[in-house]
């Protein structure tokens, strides 16, 4: 095979794809073991980093540094592509470097271009293999991001009524939330953690709960937010809030399970029209293959073959945008 003017034998091109799969999924978990014991120290990090703003807007948010290209610091100002990509990992409970994660990604991206090289023997195939290849890890990340603000949702109603009954007690908001990160698991243990090391470095309580909104972008948790503000604005009962917000919180839950309940089955559907043409084609390769030999070896049959391939995709996520309803 020959790869930018230089002859690479064959049977030395799944090896090095093995190689270097496995040498990416080794780094990405190793990096995320070293989550949990890194992630206090990079917390702390983080917020002792002195500021420069005024004492009510004081940055939290460690600045992510740049080269000195100057049109290179526009281009990725313009789109804050790593600021954003950190803010997801930071939703997803994972505490590593972005540029690990770009290093994973080229190494994801290099094996599956050599692997599309050399089964599909084709340059745009091959690198459309290597950029399939090379989104898994924000796949990873989208998939971990959603299940944690799910888990944060479900722990916010029950957060609410210790909040509650620790107010009703005498007690003051702060001492309520270092009871809440007693009591409960990640990821409110962790978050309400941050909370509490920002006010005892001076941040307002309501500052430190919008910091916590941006790392946790959940709009139970905005409800919260508005209502911690005003009262420390009007001077209202906080427990009454919270009580009141509390049982807001548990009717909209119990109207997201009926609303999923109630799709459940047009979702059903469309998983099964994406998934029923690659069940049906494998099927008959094992059963009678010689229907579906033309789609793999003749030209027509492999440009017949990807434009399904195309087309599925387009149906699958079009009847799941159309299951998706906003509320």
């Amino acid at each position: 095979m020959n790869i930018a003017g230089f002859t690479v034998p064959t049977e030395l091109i799944i090896p090095v794809f093995v190689f270097v799969l496995i040498f990416a999924l080794a780094l990405t978990f190793s990096l995320g073991r070293g989550e949990e014991v890194n992630q206090a120290q990079e917390l702390l990090r983080r917020m002792a980093r002195p500021s420069t703003g005024k004492a009510e807007d004081i940055l939290i948010i460690r600045e992510s540094r740049r080269g000195k290209n100057k049109f290179l610091n526009a281009l990725i100002s313009r789109f804050n592509l790593l600021q954003r990509l950190e803010e997801y990992m930071w939703q997803a409970g994972l505490y590593i470097r972005v540029s690990e994660l770009l290093l994973v990604m080229l190494l994801l991206f290099g094996a599956g271009t050599a692997a599309g090289a050399v089964w599909l023997a084709e340059p745009l195939s091959a690198l459309a293999c290597g950029l399939a290849l090379s989104t898994l890890p924000l796949l990873y990340i989208r998939f971990r991001q959603k299940r944690r603000l799910k888990a944060f949702g479900l722990q916010l109603p029950e957060i609410l009524d210790l909040l509650k009954s620790s107010l009703e007690a005498g007690h003051s908001l702060l001492r309520g939330l270092q009871v809440v990160v007693e009591e409960f698991p990640d990821p409110a243990s962790g978050e309400l953690r941050v909370v509490l090391e920002q006010a005892r470095l001076g941040v307002p309580i309501p500052r430190a709960l919008e910091d916590m909104l941006k790392r946790v972008p959940e709009d139970s948790l905005r409800f919260l937010v508005v209502a911690v503000k005003v009262q420390s604005e009007v001077g209202s009962s906080l427990a009454e809030i919270i009580g009141r917000l509390s049982e807001t919180l548990r009717s909209r839950q119990r109207v997201q399970m009926q609303i999923r309940a109630l799709t459940a089955q047009s979702r059903m559907s469309g998983m099964v029209v994406g998934i029923l043409p690659a069940l049906v084609l494998a099927a008959f390769s094992l059963i009678q293959p010689g229907y579906a030999h033309t789609l793999f070896y003749d030209p027509l049959g492999i440009k017949m073959l990807k434009a399904a391939i195309v087309l599925d995709g387009m149906a699958f996520l079009a009847i799941r945008r159309i299951t998706k309803l906003d509320y």
